[in-house]
């Protein structure tokens, strides 16, 4: 077959292109070396419960086009995040905000709040904070960052916060009002029935291969006696990967979670993430995934998400964007540039961690540049 496009990943870049492509006339050909589509947004069932298989995913955009997008393929509830955080004995709301404060220093009104806040800030202000605790301690002060921020960074970046730069955290958001959105974006929810749905509305009827890396397919399909052909390659893998890691690794952290059904539990934690701030907790956080879509199940499915090194051949999760990996990356992307007929886009190929909304931007702006070519 001849194609116009090889898409490799079928994630939500990948699909979103896929549709559009498919929408302006262009034959497309998907392969991805996971045994499922969806990439990372991938969701399943177990006891009617959708498990988001590899973390927990709410859409959440500012943007009305993406929110209208989206909602072309799937039915959106009104779930809202709002996590909670467990430090000991402790549970406070997230984000920061009055509920949190209330808590943490019985206290009820906003005034109390950031008098309490200015002063611990005060008394560990650095003028030019040299690593992410003391840039944490100039923006929350010393309780905040102690119970909240500290031991959950150390865990996900599996480093000291003295030993992190202060860029990481720009800045940390502290609301004054009893709110426990975490999210001020207008529109927000989770798909009922689960993300696959929508990438295999987006994919229609694209043809899909699993279970296929592209450098096997390459290789297989050149030496087929009538093999497919593509004019151009929309890759969304590993940026250093596909150049054979010929300047070196890109830096990420990676994740390993442990899934488990609690039969007979209807309600193992109330909601459906609650974090664990404390360092000696290994697992950053449980979800308990019926929450997402208000289920009522005799059972629940929970998973404990703990932070993990990465290494060529696991899975990478966040990009890690300190100077020497974004000066890599930079060389990287010169190389891409010259790279005849291949796209590299998504969170892998461009080398950043992108919002579920970002990505669709993203997918829908190249397809567009393309489609008017």
């Amino acid at each position: 077959m001849k194609y116009d496009y090889l898409i490799v990943g079928t994630g939500l870049f990948g699909a979103v292109f896929a549709c559009e492509m498919a929408k302006a006339g262009k034959r497309c050909l998907c392969i991805d070396r996971r045994d499922h589509i969806g990439g990372n947004i991938y969701t399943e069932s177990r006891s009617g419960i959708e498990i988001h298989k590899y973390g927990a995913h709410i859409f959440h955009t500012s943007d009305k086009k993406v929110w209208d997008y989206v909602n072309g393929f799937a039915e959106f509830n009104h779930y809202i995040n709002s996590p909670v955080a467990v430090y000991g004995d402790e549970l406070y709301n997230l984000p920061f905000n009055m509920n949190t404060f209330s808590k943490m220093w019985g206290i009820k009104t906003p005034a109390q709040a950031r008098e309490i806040i200015e002063r611990q800030r005060r008394e560990a202000a650095v003028e030019e904070p040299r690593n992410l605790e003391e840039q944490a301690l100039n923006l929350v002060g010393r309780d905040v960052y102690e119970k909240l921020v500290k031991g959950y960074t150390e865990k996900q970046w599996g480093r000291s916060c003295t030993e992190l730069p202060a860029f990481i955290i720009k800045r940390l958001p502290v609301r004054f009002t009893y709110d426990n959105n975490y999210f001020t974006d207008r529109y927000q929810g989770i798909p009922v029935g689960g993300y696959t749905r929508i990438i295999e509305k987006m994919l229609g009827d694209t043809p899909v291969r699993l279970g296929v890396d592209y450098k096997d397919f390459l290789a297989k399909n050149s030496a087929a006696a009538q093999p497919d052909t593509f004019g151009t390659v929309l890759y969304t893998g590993m940026i250093d990967e596909y150049f054979d890691y010929r300047l070196g690794e890109l830096q990420y952290r990676s994740l390993r979670f442990e899934e488990e059904l609690l039969a007979g539990c209807d309600n193992y934690q109330g909601n459906a993430v609650v974090n664990y701030t404390e360092r000696t907790v290994p697992y950053t956080r449980i979800i308990e995934h019926k929450h997402f879509e208000f289920g009522n199940q005799p059972d629940t499915v929970i998973t404990r998400e703990y932070p993990a090194a990465w290494k060529k051949g696991d899975e990478p999760y966040y990009p890690i964007n300190d100077e020497r990996n974004s000066d890599l990356y930079r060389r990287y992307e010169e190389l891409a540039k010259a790279e005849p007929n291949v796209i590299f886009g998504g969170r892998l190929g461009m080398y950043r961690y992108y919002d579920m909304d970002k990505v669709i931007a993203e997918a829908l702006k190249l397809a567009e540049s393309l489609s008017k070519s």
